[in-house]
Formats: C-alpha cells, sequence, structure tokens
C-alpha cells in the first residue's frame, strides 16, 4: 500500500539518521524517518563519543542535553605495547575531550530530539527501494508491529542504516575490502579496577595488528572489547571472544583490575567498514552516511562523529539539491566532495597510524620511551591533539624528536 510522499526519507535512526532528520527539519523540509527498532535500542558498539560529534552537537543547539544523560567524560588516552609499557597521554585541550556513552542512552536521545522534525516509524524493516528512471524515488517495506507491507516515496533516500546497510546493499554499494574492514566483540563490566577516565588502548602481542580496549562508561561500568582486520582475523582464525575471556584472565595488565569484576552483558560481535578506503555514497535521488557509507576512523574505530557530520553535510547538500529542484547524482556531488574535504586527511593519517600499529618494535619503543621521558610523551599528546596533526606520526622528525628526547 502506498503512502503520503515525503520530501526526504532516512532509513536508520542512529547518530548519522537522527542528526540528519533534526537538520532537514530544521530547515523546513517534510522528512520522514525509519527505523526497524523500537526505541531505547541498544547498539554493539565501543561506545566512544569523539570531540568532533560535541561540534555538531553543538550547531543542533543539543550540547548541554548531552551532558545531562549518562556518560563519562574522557580527558586521554592510555597506551600500552606488546611489551607491556603503560603510558598516559592527556588530551592537550578541551575540544578534544569527548565521552563515552551507552549506545542504549545516546542513540535514544538523538533520536527522541528528532520527533520534533520528522515523522518516525519505529519497528519499520525496509525491504527495498523504488527506482524510476534510474532514480530512487522511495522505499518500500514492513511495519513489524502491524505486519503490513508499505511503500513511501521522496525526491531523497538517505541510508543511515549501519554496517550492513539494506540501502547501500540494493544500489550494490555494499561490497567489503578485507584490508579496510575490522571484526570487533565487545562486553560491558562492572567493577574493573584503575579506570581514571582515559579511553584505554592495549596492543596485546598475540592481538597485533588489532587491540584491546577498557572503556570508562557511567555509573562504574566498562566498554571491554578487542577488534582486528578482517584479512587478520581470518589469517589468524582466532576465536575473539575466548582470547578476551582469557586475556582478561591471565595477562599481567587486566588480571588483577578484573579479578572482582563482573561482566553484565553478554560478548557481541559486531562489523567495522573503514574509511581508509573511500567509496562512492551518492547517486541519483540518494546519498549513504555513517558506517553506510565505510566512513568509521580506522585507528580509533570510532564512527559516530563522522556519521553524525556525514549526517549535517548530507542535509546542507539535499537542501541546496531542492532549492534548484534537481537530485541527480551530478546535484548531490557537493556533499561527498564536502565530506571528503573534511573528512580525508583524518581517515588517510589515521590509517597510517593503523599499520604503523601493526609493527611491534616500534610500538614497544615509542610507548617505552613515552613512559619514562616527559618531553617525548609530550610530543605524542600534541601529536594527538588533532586530526591533522597525526600525520606528524609519520614522519621521520617525529621519531628524531623522541630519540632526542
Amino acid at each position: 500500500m502506498e503512502q503520503p510522499s515525503f520530501d526526504v526519507i532516512i532509513v536508520g535512526g542512529g547518530p548519522g539518521g537522527s542528526t540528519c532528520a533534526t537538520f532537514l527539519g530544521q530547515m523546513g523540509h517534510k522528512v520522514l524517518l525509519l527505523d526497524k527498532a523500537k526505541f531505547p535500542r541498544d547498539k554493539t558498539c565501543g561506545d566512544a563519543i569523539s570531540g568532533k560529534s560535541m561540534g555538531v552537537l553543538r550547531e543542533m543547539g543539543l550540547l548541554q542535553g548531552v551532558e545531562g544523560i549518562e556518560t563519562e567524560k574522557i580527558y586521554g588516552v592510555t597506551f600500552s605495547s606488546p611489551e607491556g609499557y603503560v603510558v598516559e597521554i592527556p588530551f592537550r585541550t578541551d575540544e578534544n575531550v569527548g565521552y563515552c556513552a551507552r549506545r542504549l542512552v545516546y542513540d535514544n536521545f538523538l533520536f527522541q530530539r528528532s520527533k520534533q522534525f520528522a515523522t518516525v516509524m519505529e519497528e519499520f524493516m525496509v525491504t527495498d527501494l523504488i527506482k524510476e528512471c534510474d532514480y530512487v524515488v522511495g522505499i518500500k517495506g514492513k511495519s513489524l508491529k502491524e505486519n503490513t507491507e508499505l511503500e513511501f516515496r521522496a525526491k531523497v533516500v538517505v541510508g543511515a542504516d549501519g554496517a550492513t546497510s539494506v540501502v547501500a546493499n540494493k544500489l550494490g554499494m555494499d561490497k567489503i575490502d578485507e584490508n579496510h574492514h575490522c571484526v570487533a566483540v565487545r562486553a560491558y563490566y562492572k567493577g574493573v579496577t584503575g579506570m581514571n577516565r582515559n579511553i584505554e588502548l592495549h596492543f596485546v602481542d598475540s592481538i597485533i595488528p588489532g587491540y584491546f580496549w577498557i572503556f570508562p562508561l557511567d555509573n562504574g561500568l566498562a566498554n571491554v572489547g578487542v577488534g582486528l582486520l578482517t584479512k587478520d582475523f581470518k589469517k589468524k582464525k582466532i576465536n575473539l571472544k575466548e582470547w578476551m575471556l582469557n586475556e582478561i584472565k591471565v595477562n599481567p595488565l587486566f588480571k588483577d583490575r578484573f579479578a572482582n569484576a563482573e561482566q553484565v552483558s553478554e560478548v557481541k560481535a559486531w562489523n567495522l567498514p573503514f574509511g581508509s578506503k573511500r567509496r562512492k555514497n551518492h547517486g541519483n535521488g540518494f546519498v549513504l552516511i555513517g558506517d553506510a557509507a565505510s566512513l568509521i576512523d580506522p585507528f580509533t574505530g570510532e564512527g559516530i562523529g563522522n556519521a553524525m557530520l556525514s549526517g549535517k553535510l548530507a542535509a546542507n547538500a539535499i537542501h541546496e539539491a531542492f532549492a534548484k529542484s534537481d537530485f541527480s547524482e551530478r546535484a548531490l556531488a557537493s556533499y561527498e566532495k564536502t565530506l571528503h574535504e573534511e573528512i580525508d586527511h583524518e581517515l588517510v593519517n589515521s590509517y597510517r597510524m593503523q599499520r604503523l600499529g601493526s609493527i611491534k618494535p616500534v610500538l614497544n619503543w615509542i610507548v617505552r620511551k613515552a613512559a619514562k621521558n616527559q618531553h617525548a610523551k609530550d610530543l605524542i599528546a600534541s601529536t594527538l591533539s588533532n586530526e591533522t596533526a597525526r600525520k606528524e606520526f609519520t614522519s621521520p622528525l617525529l621519531y628524531l624528536k623522541i630519540l632526542l628526547s
């Protein structure tokens, strides 16, 4: 059954979709936001929210609001090397400060706010796209609550439905490159000791080039997990769940900290499509944003910041398309152009850092040096201070400075 048409249909109510819906609604467009889940819903993730997200929240008028929900403010990063050296690197400025928040809480916060600016349908599963004359002009789907099939039409469809995007799949734009794709598992723990408002990245010898993480959350919770490139995951033939649970018990860095900790969730797995390989994310009548567009940072694994940024930039491009009454691939190309101008340097440098993280001797040397020398620590802190500065990690000059420190 066909329903009334909209200006824009957004498939997926996560951070990217909710952000896009809010901006478009504020611009005066008639927006339909669809999600297959009933909110609040959980989403398997590392739960880290970068400083970049704070800028978008500020533009949406939601920055103060997010400080009122259950979050943990993050002030730095703790690294450990394969040899077991540990160094704490504080963020240099307040602009770099981020948050950790359970997606159950954070996504619901954004989703509920979007209802002021969009028509929202929960428990609706999109099954196909409607195409006419080589344009995407709507979606087909099913109301899971009422068990009815429905169709909706719009000038533009936004795919914001995550790493397993139905929209990207129906467009043939969901191919996986195992060199730029990650497999990860995580569980929630309560009672982990030694947390200090830093996110922790531990480069454990047996999982290199992946890493083990501990991220502090509200109410004494911790997000604990491990991630590994898909190509290395297949090569190692490793069971990430078993590896993580065993490492917690036997690794000298972790076993005492987890001695009295309680696992309060099951171990869950998910996929992370990295943004280190650019792919096309727009066409006649559609754009892809967030994880559906493969925009996850290849070093940190954080995707919320780029999801929200891409949602904002997509809204701007769609608004311009309406001003011209042109929804062609050419008209919507401004979205992808602006997006890559904003994030390409960051993704390239993060990819370089990811590759650097696979070289054990370099990791050991950097962390050992920083752990023993304040000047070396300060050099690394300044390099991590923003995305652009990350390129210094591949500069011989940085290592000369550390060597001489």
